[in-house]
């Protein structure tokens, strides 16, 4: 059987999501967008493939399987707060000699928007931004009959006021706007990006907004042989809108003997489905007005004589009227998450990345159920040696430890810092080949008795300081945070193996970190 998920639905569900971030005690939920996968062309390292992902970057892959994999080379993570989101809409900056879509509320397959053929109205290029972040609703794009995909847009619209205008005074494209919100400087940089721009955290109409009230009028057919008792030509207003609302007027203007323009002069209330008929029969008693004139002494009323075929449509608004839900106006499906990288103990630099993620509700490394609240975590073991260690380990290169019970720990360099000494890991699945302990990883032991940590090609390997107890050491006058607990010269990482679900993964070319970058994670989840 034919059917749809609608939009509605998916504005409801990110919707949904937004409001996930909000909750306390056992109901809060806690996201993290992370960053892994240090190096996707090493094939030593099970897991990784030898396909270089700076020329090919692979799909990611949906499958249990796979998302142990995402959990295994996850580095670090910075939690996602409520502040860190917002729904999103594609981005369309107003350009003079552009056309754009207008709001119609009957876009479909059958038919689809004039200028991106689009099949529903939120894929159609009917919303602007102007070059001072102001974002406004096209109702109208100049359509008549000599013009049936509209007219180009030629005077950038700047105003604020509620009631949906022209650009100007001047203004000769025949477009109408509706002013809809202005975007914040403080969102400008964290959310707008050159596709998207954020949609306002909160919303609250005003009182002025009513709900079925008509905002446009479109000239489908312009007749012909209409004529007014005081000569051709002339302005007709309070032609009554008919339909299942009230109050509804418009006003048409006759030049020669056709309809060459119409706009709504009281758009009533109450409106789902509404038309204009334009008769002599039903129209004489409206009449009140030519060409701004007052009516001639004596006389009751400007009547319309003859004429035939004028034909218009009347866009109904959303339910509420335009600007009363501003989320389904714009068709807000669309979620952006914000995260920042910049210095901290928790983020490994001078090696790289080339997957990012998101992480929802991850638990203690010592807990399966707790959930973790912190505004940054790693998901790297570390190492602390002593101080005569001088050597160099290789990022991304596996080391070893042979423990007392002839067990090898194995694991993969994923930085190494000779200044405090401090080399931390992670250890995928499937690194240990080890016939005598198979798959099952062994930890690295800062109390066995050997504590030497080999690497191939390091000829003077280090060795941990079992002595250290501490997460952070200060060295010629400086201090060292390390953003870990160690014991015994042994850390272990913040977050649960295997905790959390992964609900989102990009993968892309590798982006190496250093001490002087900082990288801003933007993803948009659309729904």
């Amino acid at each position: 059987m034919p059917a749809i998920i609608t939009d509605q639905f998916r504005i409801l569900n990110a919707e949904t999501f937004i409001n996930s971030f909000v909750g306390v005690g056992t109901t809060a939920n806690y996201y993290y967008t992370f960053l892994g996968h240090p190096n996707p062309k090493q094939v030593d390292v099970p897991g990784y493939t030898d396909i270089d992902w700076n020329e090919v970057v692979p799909e990611p892959r949906d499958s249990f399987e796979q998302e142990n994999s995402y959990h295994d080379s996850m580095l670090f993570l910075k939690k996602i707060t409520s502040n860190d989101v917002t729904r999103v809409i594609p981005r369309y900056d107003w350009q003079s000699g552009s056309t754009y879509d207008m709001y119609r509320n009957d876009y479909n397959i059958d038919k689809p928007s004039n200028q991106l053929n689009a099949k529903t109205l939120y894929e159609s290029k009917f919303i602007v931004v102007n070059s001072e972040y102001k974002v406004y609703m096209c109702l109208n794009n100049g359509s008549d009959p000599n013009n049936l995909n509209g007219k180009k847009s030629l005077v950038e619209p700047n105003f604020v006021s509620s009631t949906p205008q022209a650009a100007s005074n001047t203004a000769t494209d025949d477009y109408l706007w509706q002013y809809l919100f202005t975007i914040s400087p403080a969102d400008i940089i964290k959310f707008a990006t050159e596709n998207y721009i954020p949609v306002p955290k909160s919303w609250v109409p005003e009182s002025t907004v009513v709900s079925g009230s008509v905002k446009s009028i479109v000239i489908k057919d312009s007749g012909s042989g209409y004529q007014l008792n005081q000569g051709n030509g002339g302005t007709v207003i309070t032609v009554p809108i008919l339909g299942d609302g009230t109050g509804g007027k418009a006003t048409l203007t006759i030049v020669g003997d056709k309809v060459s323009a119409a706009e709504i002069s009281d758009g009533g209330s109450g409106y789902t489905k509404a038309f204009l008929r334009f008769a002599s029969t039903e129209i004489s008693d409206f009449i009140t007005d030519v060409n701004g004139a007052t009516i001639p002494t004596g006389t009751d009323t400007v009547k319309l004589t003859g004429g035939t075929g004028a034909s218009f449509e009347i866009p109904i608004p959303p339910k509420g009227g335009h600007t009363y839900d501003i989320y389904r106006d714009v068709g807000a499906y669309r979620v952006m998450v914000f995260s920042k990288y910049d210095s901290d103990p928790d983020w490994v630099v001078g090696n790289s990345f080339s997957r990012i993620g998101i992480v929802k509700n991850p638990t203690t490394y010592t807990s399966k159920t707790e959930r973790i609240n912190k505004s940054t975590l790693t998901n790297l073991a570390a190492l602390k040696f002593t101080k005569e260690s001088s050597i160099e380990y290789e990022v991304n290169k596996q080391i070893t430890q042979t423990l007392d019970n002839g067990d090898t720990a194995v694991g993969v360099v994923a930085s190494w810092n000779k200044t405090t000494g401090v080399l931390k890991y992670f250890q995928p699945v499937g690194i240990s080949s080890q016939t005598n302990s198979g798959y099952k990883l062994a930890q690295f032991d800062g109390t066995a008795s050997n504590k030497t940590i080999n690497q191939t090609g390091v000829a003077s390997p280090g060795v941990i300081d079992s002595g250290f107890n501490a997460d952070f050491e200060t060295i010629g006058g400086k201090r060292y945070e390390f953003g870990q607990s160690f014991s015994n010269g042994v850390a272990l990482p913040e977050v649960g193996k295997y905790s959390g679900d992964i609900i989102y993964v990009d993968n892309r070319a590798s982006i190496v970190r250093s001490t002087a970058q900082k990288e801003e994670v933007k993803i948009v989840v659309e729904f």
